[in-house]
């Protein structure tokens, strides 16, 4: 048990993270960088440090400063949020080294997640169905990675074994293409990760991004918590989220729910994680894990009515799961939009003050956001202000409710990606539900966006 958590993490989930602890009665510490000094979670923590400059690498990322400043502040755990250092294996070690509770998954299992090469193997083990394509690094012998191409049929897709962010992904459409696709896609990984290792999958041509949220404790329970489908993106960027994911047979997630639930039994996960699958023709394939809490978290907890943050913290605490996989079931359906400072054109960062920050209200609407008028932008950070989200009893409720909310939204001051989502939620596609991960990209082709 513990009774204070530092939040190892700045935003709209630093503040998130404050209130579940505020109301479980435990001490918050903040740590925060110095253009954050004035932020709304660092004024109402119970204590408040400083651990350095704007740039992340000096603050945020900044693991000794971040220990540091637990030792002072006689912090008893760390919640790490989503960035930055949620998924450091070698965070996590330092953090429980020094006596204290990481908030997470332990660093045995994010080292085995982390790595897509080990995560598809462990899967695979489980049960859990994976994209077509071997389970191991590629060689530098260029034959020797022709014939596994080859074997799995092109187009295929060249990823980082350590990647993430759609950072260090490379599409081959044929033979010819392949060395130097290696050759980029090699030093793109060095590059973005420390590692230049890559494997090779079937390149799937029309697939939705679906999801399914976990938790599980220390004493081997695990379950599964839903869907969620998030295949508006851009360039791997998510835009809108939504749960349940919509146009797939319940018998189905049902199942491939249950088999992630057991993989997390079988390789001694624990706390909240996510599984992200590839849907094409109603067949699943396993592509990552995310050994953290998601930035499309509330989508869950709007329709399962758990709050997840108070799971992790009570999991990490040495609680068994106070629910049961039969007393968890889905009720209505949920929408989140995320709000960045951008141009929603050209997707340019937009820093700056804000001047009028108006949110929409009324039922089934939540906003998650650490902003507000007089706030300012900072062009450090990732331009992600907040989180709109809704929910009502059908996914047509839901969606009416959100394009009300949008009209509602008043941001001043600064761009935002605002009129991007009120075009989005009149788009006849997404309407209709089950739109393709290259929906979004392929429509703002059209109408001559980047």
């Amino acid at each position: 048990m513990f009774g204070s958590v530092l939040i190892a993490n700045r935003g709209e989930i630093a503040l998130r993270i404050q209130r579940t602890c505020r109301r479980l009665g435990l001490r918050t510490i903040v740590v925060h960088s110095e253009p954050d000094r004035e932020a709304p979670y660092v004024l109402q923590a119970d204590l408040a440090l400083c651990i350095g400059p704007a740039a992340a690498a000096q603050s945020y990322l900044c693991q000794k400063a971040i220990l540091f400043a637990a030792e002072v502040s006689g912090a008893e755990a760390i919640h790490p949020g989503y960035g930055f250092l949620s998924e450091n294996a070698g965070f996590a070690e330092r953090v429980e080294a020094a006596g204290l509770t990481f908030i997470g998954p332990s660093a045995a299992s994010m080292r085995v997640m982390g790595d897509k090469i080990a995560a598809k193997r462990s899967m695979r083990a489980a049960g859990v169905p994976c994209v077509p394509g071997p389970d191991a690094a590629l060689t530098d012998d260029l034959d020797v990675v022709r014939a596994a191409a080859g074997e799995i049929g092109y187009p295929v897709i060249l990823k980082a074994a350590c990647g993430g962010g759609g950072r260090g992904m490379r599409m081959v459409e044929s033979e010819s293409a392949l060395a130097d696709a290696l050759l980029v896609t090699r030093e793109e990984a060095r590059l973005a990760f420390g590692n230049s290792a890559i494997y090779v999958e079937k390149f799937l041509g029309r697939p939705r991004h679906v999801e399914i949220q976990v938790i599980a404790d220390t004493y081997g329970d695990a379950v599964w918590l839903g869907s969620r489908d998030c295949s508006l993106q851009r360039r791997h960027q998510k835009v809108i989220e939504e749960a349940p994911a919509p146009q797939i047979e319940d018998a189905l997630v049902r199942e491939i729910g249950e088999r992630c639930a057991e993989a997390c039994r079988q390789i001694g996960y624990r706390s909240v994680g996510t599984f992200e699958f590839l849907v094409e023709d109603n067949a699943f394939y396993f592509i990552e894990m995310n050994t953290r809490l998601q930035v499309e978290h509330p989508v869950t907890e709007m329709t399962t009515g758990i709050d997840l943050v108070e799971a992790q913290i009570r999991v990490a605490q040495g609680e068994r799961l106070p629910f049961r996989q039969d007393g968890i079931a889905c009720h209505g359906h949920a929408f989140e939009c995320r709000i960045n400072a951008e141009d929603p054109d050209s997707f340019a960062p937009s820093p700056g003050m804000i001047d009028t920050w108006q949110m929409p209200g009324g039922p089934g609407v939540r906003i998650d956001s650490h902003a507000s008028s007089g706030y300012r932008v900072s062009s450090y950070y990732d331009s992600l202000l907040g989180k709109l989200i809704v929910h009502g009893t059908t996914r047509d409720e839901a969606l009416a409710r959100l394009r009300v909310a949008l009209d509602e939204a008043r941001i001043g001051g600064i761009a935002t990606n605002l009129p991007l989502h009120r075009r989005l939620v009149t788009d006849p596609d997404f309407i209709r539900g089950g739109v393709s991960i290259h929906h979004l990209e392929t429509r703002l082709r059209r109408s001559g966006q980047p």
